[in-house]
């Protein structure tokens, strides 16, 4: 593997996001997650995945020179099969998250069952800011944190702390330091001592109607995300000026 580490310890697979120095999610690491979800899925041995990143942050989010006609539609699909690899899966999903947790990054984050973040982490959904939207976000956020809520984050594209992600209810709980993690193997450790079965059954239970909300919802965004989005000048006009590393000049088209 060559954009994440893996590790085990008494039933809780840990995978870690390791592409320095920003931990953005390109269509190899998209591969790679898919490839090691299914895996660690079909393990009865395993209660628990922990999602981390290595380095200053969690991930900056998915690859944005990945936003080209030719990449794009390639890019969607096996992001969203990451995102639909997590919402199914049988596990208990933990995201651990310090630093930049941004875009794709926050939308991975968004769909593990609980969410520890350090108090001072930068959480966001920028996508807006380039002429794009995060389509993962359109479809589950407002199930999350509220329609309101999620409407300001997504639309205005601003970031904001980990202590705002609780408060918004998008983490569980926010820590600093050292804490994060000590409070992260302690609910590991709770998981650890229950049944498996029971966890598996309970997760099923608990998510039979969003699940059913999130297919739905995440295909009509990618259908207007390739089929409308993707044909505006803005959307062009975003990403060049993001490579260029200059204000993007709108047309609003």
């Amino acid at each position: 593997m060559t954009r994440l580490h893996t590790s085990e310890n008494d039933r809780v697979v840990t995978i870690t996001l390791a592409h320095p120095p920003l931990n953005v999610i390109d269509i190899p690491m998209m591969e790679e997650l898919t490839a090691t979800l299914a895996e660690v899925t079909k393990r009865d041995d395993v209660c628990a995945i922990l999602f981390r990143g290595e380095g200053k942050g969690f991930s900056a989010g998915v690859d944005i020179s990945a936003h080209t006609p030719d990449l794009i539609e390639e890019m969607l699909a096996k992001f969203h099969s990451v995102i639909r690899a997590i919402a199914k899966s049988e596990k208990v999903t933990l995201a651990q998250v310090h630093g930049n947790c941004l875009g794709g990054g926050a939308e991975l984050a968004l769909m593990c069952d609980i969410v520890y973040t350090d108090i001072d982490a930068t959480w966001g959904f920028p996508e807006i800011k380039l002429a794009c939207y995060p389509p993962v976000a359109c479809a589950a956020l407002a199930s999350v944190i509220g329609q309101k809520r999620a409407a300001e984050l997504i639309f205005t594209g601003e970031s904001f702390s980990g202590e705002q992600a609780m408060t918004l209810g998008l983490a569980t709980a926010s820590w600093t330091g050292a804490e994060l993690s000590q409070q992260t193997e302690r609910t590991l450790d709770r998981l650890r001592a229950l049944s498996g079965s029971a966890l598996k059954m309970a997760k099923r239970a608990f998510y039979g109607w969003d699940a059913m909300h999130l297919d739905k919802g995440l295909a009509r965004a990618e259908k207007i995300y390739l089929e409308d989005l993707m044909k505006t000048d803005d959307v062009r006009e975003g990403v060049q000026a993001w490579t260029e590393k200059r204000p993007p000049k709108w047309k609003h088209r």
